[in-house]
């Protein structure tokens, strides 16, 4: 196989996803330097490969360039724009927002000019419609998520989606609309459905499967997908669109072979109006990224089909990677790209040197094949990009995927085509609606015979890598049948094999997570048979709680400590009560809450698996002191190594128990979040912690931590740590290990410098 121009046009755009992601500095400059010399040798391919990688390299440092400047954040922003997506949820509204002009109101402040994408929200918005140019007034800070172990991560999604600031918006000075939505068949398309008589599910899915409205899809439905592993046929993929386009080319052969009966076969116009349906049903998806890639590879695909000089299938396959990376350079973050194009690879591989199928029969096995053997390569590639796995997927595939490709996208599609009759076009979305209930109801079986299964973080990787290579194994044409049964069988008992490091700890071991929910606190400790929260994390004003986030349901805790009623303290109570189970819940005396509780008060002392826990305060009469002074106050103690958590409790409240504290400890959870009503010089002397952590939110308005409190601590030699900075922190505890600390988001400038690893700045405050 010659070369050719795809490989080497992949190679060149991936180089530059690769440099724009690396940022080296000197890199344009370099490229500039290639350029020239490859313009004055002649070499006309190296001087385009050299502009594919400039080009691609230029828009993702433009991105990145864009984003908020940190002296922007929890500034007064006045932003114009319009509006590319509008979702409510009760009384939030979350907006995106395409900025043509960003000003800050005061004159002092830098220029964001550069900003172009933003995420807002915004309470009690009035109606607003995609499409519409607004002015705003908006609050924002730089993308940013929380960081904990084998959660979401937001702050990738925020980077792939393009967006460079989030925020909300403000209503004084109030909002203002520029420009109505101009006209746009797909939100006519939208308003058309909701007028329609259909369930909310029918509703929901057809705009789903036939408008690429998956914003409509609730929590459930997607819970109910990924649980099964079919969240593939609810997004417009390459098999909606590459639907439409055959589905239009067999009308238009039909129509030429009645036109031209002699010469049909060799018309080309059928192949352009082919095309011309694929972009225009992407084009009225919204050419979101996945409409967009499924466009991009749809039409290659038609010109391999085509058979007019076009290129191979591998060929085909480097260039449609090309392309649809040249048109969207953060797509290369997605792992719906890598799902979709390994499933290619895999077809190329099943279907090249085969014979077309003949008769039913003979697709009807083609099919069961072909799903049989994607079927292991899409479950690792799954578990790779999202660490579960569906074991229902296999199975439920090979009904699923006819289903929708061959009964429901037909079927809807016929709907909108004959919206102008509407008792036909009713009576296609009838059927539709029928066989997603039926739909549904498998899935929902499925699911409960065969759950979704989440694998410990170290199995992921080797089983990953075994499915693949397994899929490989009976794809690969020419191998014998007994060296395929062989490699797989022992290809799976690799991964079954290893040991898993599993996140429960030894005999006499404590692990100590401190993890990021922002302005909040949430600590989990764990034994090799106990299991235990110190607080729950706050709830936010749009209802989010970050405890819902950290486990999936049905986790066991031993005791639930509540250092006291706050918000940031127990805000998360709800997600806890509802999703998981609870022994025990302790509060301290005069806390109203939600859940049976028993008292959290001085001297209650208790002991698992080698580690002694010991409540240091409050006593049992303190009606008098406040609702932070009464905050619960933990010791865990392993041998000689300690850690304390103090709540709230201020510097007088510190004095109180202070006899009771050990000469020094491993680990301490700064009092308030690193206030400087909190952490006196007293109890910083008498502990000296080898570690502090403060559990913040990044760019918080209190000023945590207090550049006071900071330097106290630096003078006793600890190590500072930020939930703000670092995420997540962990922490393991032994009488016989020193003690280990590892951060979720590690800093390259923790390695060096002035600290010795540890935190060496005041506060950012």
């Amino acid at each position: 196989m010659q070369l050719g121009l795809a490989i080497p046009l992949a190679l060149a755009v991936l180089a530059g996803v690769l440099g724009g992601h690396l940022a080296v500095p000197g890199a344009l400059e370099a490229l500039a330097i290639g350029l020239l010399v490859a313009l004055a040798g002649r070499r006309a391919r190296l001087a385009m490969g050299l502009v594919v990688v400039a080009l691609v390299a230029v828009q993702l440092l433009m991105v990145r360039g864009g984003e908020l400047a940190p002296g922007l954040t929890r500034q007064d922003l006045r932003l114009e724009g319009r509006l590319t997506a509008v979702t409510r949820d009760e009384r939030l509204a979350r907006l995106m927002l395409e900025v043509t002009e960003c000003r800050p109101l005061a004159e002092t402040l830098p220029d964001c000019r550069d900003l172009e994408r933003v995420r807002l929200s915004f309470f009690d918005a009035p109606a607003m419609v995609p499409g519409e140019r607004w002015q705003l007034t908006a609050r924002l800070r730089p993308p940013s998520g929380f960081a904990n172990p084998g959660t979401f991560d937001y702050r990738g999604w925020l980077w792939r989606e393009g967006i460079q600031a989030s925020g909300y918006v403000r209503r004084e000075p109030p909002p203002r609309r520029l420009a109505s939505a101009p006209f746009s068949l797909h939100r006519l398309a939208l308003a058309h459905l909701d007028e329609q008589a259909l369930a909310p599910r029918h509703r929901r899915w057809l705009a789903a499967l036939t408008l690429g409205a998956s914003e409509r899809l609730e929590t459930r439905d997607w819970d109910l997908l990924n649980a099964t592993g079919t969240t593939h046929l609810m997004v417009i993929s390459g098999l909606h669109v590459g639907l439409v386009a055959a589905f239009a080319l067999w009308l238009a052969r039909g129509l030429a072979r009645l036109v031209t009966p002699g010469g049909w076969r060799l018309a080309v116009w059928p192949w352009w109006l082919s095309a011309a349906a694929a972009v225009g049903y992407a084009g009225l998806a919204g050419l979101e990224p996945p409409a967009l890639r499924a466009m991009i590879m749809t039409l290659v695909g038609l010109w391999v089909a085509s058979g007019r000089h076009s290129p191979g299938p591998w060929q085909a396959w480097w260039l449609a990677l090309a392309l649809v990376l040249l048109a969207d350079p953060l797509s290369a973050w997605r792992p719906g790209l890598w799902l979709s194009f390994a499933a290619v690879a895999l077809l190329i591989l099943i279907w090249q040197g085969r014979a077309r199928p003949q008769g039913v029969s003979g697709w009807l096995r083609a099919l069961v094949r072909t799903q049989l053997l994607l079927a292991p390569l899409m479950a690792a590639a799954v578990l790779l990009a999202f660490d579960r796995l569906a074991p229902a997927a296999p199975l439920l595939n090979l009904v699923a995927v006819p289903l929708v490709s061959s009964l429901m996208v037909p079927l809807g599609l016929l709907g909108w085509l004959t919206a102008w009759l509407p008792p036909l076009s009713a009576l296609c979305w009838t059927l539709f609606g029928l066989l997603a209930d039926a739909l549904s109801a498998l899935l929902g079986l499925a699911a409960t015979w065969l759950p979704l299964w989440l694998p410990s973080p170290s199995r992921v990787g080797p089983l990953g890598l075994a499915l693949g290579l397994a899929a490989l194994l009976w794809a690969l044409p020419g191998l014998a049948a007994r060296l395929r049964l062989v490699g797989t069988a022992a290809l799976l008992l690799v991964p079954l094999g290893l040991s898993s490091s599993s996140p429960v700890p030894a005999e006499g071991l404590l692990r100590v997570r401190v993890h990021d929910v922002g302005q909040g606190q949430l600590v989990e400790l764990r034994t090799a048979g106990y299991r235990a929260l110190h607080d729950t994390g706050p709830r936010f004003g749009s209802g989010f709680m970050p405890l819902g986030s950290l486990w999936p349901p049905g986790q066991r805790f031993d005791d639930v400590i509540i250092s006291h009623a706050d918000q940031d303290h127990a805000g998360g109570l709800p997600a806890l009560r509802e999703q998981h189970r609870v022994k025990r819940f302790l509060v301290p005396p005069g806390e109203a809450l939600d859940v049976p509780t028993e008292p959290c008060v001085a001297g209650r002392e208790w002991r698992r698996d080698g580690v002694t826990f010991r409540i240091l305060w409050p006593p049992a009469e303190s009606g008098e002191l406040s609702s932070n002074d009464r905050s619960c106050v933990l010791l865990a103690s392993v041998g000689e190594r300690h850690l304390l958590i103090t709540g709230d409790v201020g510097r007088d409240i510190e004095r109180r128990f202070l006899a009771e504290l050990p000469s020094r400890v491993a680990l301490l959870v700064a009092g308030h979040h690193g206030s400087s009503t909190s952490s006196g010089i007293p109890l910083v002397r008498r502990l000296s912690p080898r570690h502090v952590v403060f559990s913040a939110a990044r760019d918080n308005p209190f000023g945590h931590p207090a550049a006071p409190v900071v330097r106290r601590f630096r003078d006793v030699g600890s190590c500072l740590w930020n939930t703000a900075l670092d995420g997540a922190v962990t922490l393991w505890l032994g009488e016989k290990t020193r003690p280990s600390l590892r951060a979720e988001r590690p800093t390259a400038w923790r390695r060096g410098g002035v600290g010795g690893g540890c935190l060496a700045l005041e506060s950012p405050h």
